[in-house]
């Protein structure tokens, strides 16, 4: 087993921080443009989890 922390969890973590700035954001109505940066910010930081943690599991599996 690995050792430290698994670096998929901190791009779910962070991506779940800026859905909720951006649901913040939209929510609010001050500053929309800046909701919809953090809004695509947060689905490619999902992305980027998706395809970490795919990649570590078929590294384990060797």
């Amino acid at each position: 087993m690995k050792k430290g922390i698994n670096k998929s969890i901190l791009f779910y973590v962070v991506s779940a921080l800026f859905l909720i700035a951006s649901a913040i954001g939209l929510t609010t109505g001050n500053e929309n443009t800046m909701a919809i940066i953090w809004l695509s910010l947060g689905s490619s930081f999902l992305g980027l989890g998706a395809t970490h943690k795919k990649k570590e599991n078929n590294t384990d599996d060797k």
